[in-house]
């Protein structure tokens, strides 16, 4: 089993290119998963982390409900902003600068089959890079992603995430809101819940901004303990 993940910083990229870049690296994971099962081969399979910091979109998934973009074209183009239905789980959400967000595209069978544990993984990875700001983060029962204060009417989310997966390969991934711009929210209804509140991780510890490269490598140093990965870097 290959536990190398060959990591690349897209840096500011549009989204629409880098879900086509995402579209390469997964089929070519999957071609090569088939040609290994015809041919009896055994070609390794490789892994890929995109970290990726988008223009603002919004992107709604396959189960997702438009009505939950409250937002018109023309209203969309003032703001800047693109859509985009796209081919991952989950509702409605929001990307856009300040936000960093991690598109893991593995195969899952170098790891572990259980798509289950791949979410509740990158959300631990989440909770405790959170940990070590001072903030106690969790899981919301029944709803994906990463939560402060769950269960009281303050109960805000900080990170969305949402995957796709096919032949134990996945793409897509989280987004956590780092310095983001939170008015951009107010256009959706977040992952289709209603009367619960975005957060970033800037407001809650009261900062202008925060040092997006040091979440980063904190990312990645749970995210190799928890997969048990070793990193790669590509320029």
């Amino acid at each position: 089993m290959n536990k190398k993940v060959a990591l690349q910083d897209l840096g500011f990229k549009d989204y629409k290119d880098t879900w086509d870049y995402q579209e390469d690296l997964f089929k070519a994971i999957v071609d090569t998963k088939v040609k290994n099962r015809r041919e009896y081969a055994n070609l390794e399979t490789q892994n890929h982390f995109l970290f990726v910091e988008h223009p603002h979109v919004y992107t709604l998934g396959k189960s997702g409900n438009l009505s939950n973009l409250l937002l018109n074209e023309d209203q969309l183009k003032a703001k800047g902003a693109t859509f985009y239905k796209i081919n991952r789980g989950g509702d409605i959400t929001y990307h856009g600068p300040g936000q960093i967000v991690g598109y893991p595209i593995l195969d899952l069978e170098n790891f572990f089959t259980d798509i289950h544990k791949y979410l509740r993984f990158l959300e631990e990875m989440i909770i405790l890079t959170l940990e070590e700001y001072g903030l106690k983060s969790e899981r919301s029962p029944g709803e994906t992603g990463v939560w402060l204060d769950v269960g009281t009417p303050f109960a805000r989310k900080i990170c969305a995430m949402g995957v796709r997966a096919s032949r134990w390969v996945t793409m897509h991934g989280f987004a956590l809101n780092v310095n983001a711009d939170l008015g951009y929210f107010d256009n959706i209804i977040p992952c289709g819940i209603r009367g619960k509140a975005v957060s970033s991780l800037n407001v809650e510890l009261g900062v202008e901004k925060v040092n997006e490269q040091e979440v980063k490598e904190k990312l990645l140093k749970h995210f190799s303990k928890l997969f048990e990965a070793e990193f790669l870097v590509n320029s």
